[in-house]
């Protein structure tokens, strides 16, 4: 690895960090995550994807990709529970009324059947995956963030 290389996964770390400490900042309880996903696109993040039984990210930046590890939900063997539409977009609302914690809707993704979802920031989607390839693509909303000083 070059000097290049670590200056620039170093930065592309603290501007990560930093994007999701604003991002988190200015969030409402209610509606959050464009917020959210706005904090991090002006900070040069395009994608970011969750690996939700690993509960792991991979965020792509303009600055280099960062991985971020999270507590897994499970170890060892698991079945893969079956993608359920319904239970996917009953997760989402409950998450968008501020009706639960992150961690509490990761799990309820992975007990939809999610294995993976990814949000790209240009387009303002969240697409989540299921283990047989099923999809489920939801646009969010346009956020405008107060300038940052």
């Amino acid at each position: 690895m070059t000097a290049m290389n670590t200056v620039t996964s170093t930065d592309a770390i603290a501007t990560l960090q930093a994007a999701l400490e604003r991002g988190a900042a200015l969030r409402p309880k209610v509606g959050g995550f464009p917020y959210l996903a706005e904090s991090l696109r002006q900070a040069g993040v395009t994608h970011c994807r969750m690996t939700v039984p690993a509960n792991a990210f991979l965020y792509r930046t303009t600055q280099g990709n960062v991985v971020l590890q999270g507590e897994p939900l499970i170890t060892g063997f698991a079945p893969a529970p079956p993608f359920n539409r319904d239970a996917v977009i009953a997760a989402l609302r409950a998450d968008q009324a501020g009706e639960t914690t992150f961690p509490e809707f990761v799990r309820s993704c992975w007990s939809a059947g999610i294995t993976w979802y990814e949000v790209d920031t240009t387009t303002r989607t969240c697409t989540y995956h299921g283990s047989d390839d099923e999809t489920y693509t939801e646009p969010y909303p346009a956020a405008v963030l107060p300038d940052a000083h």
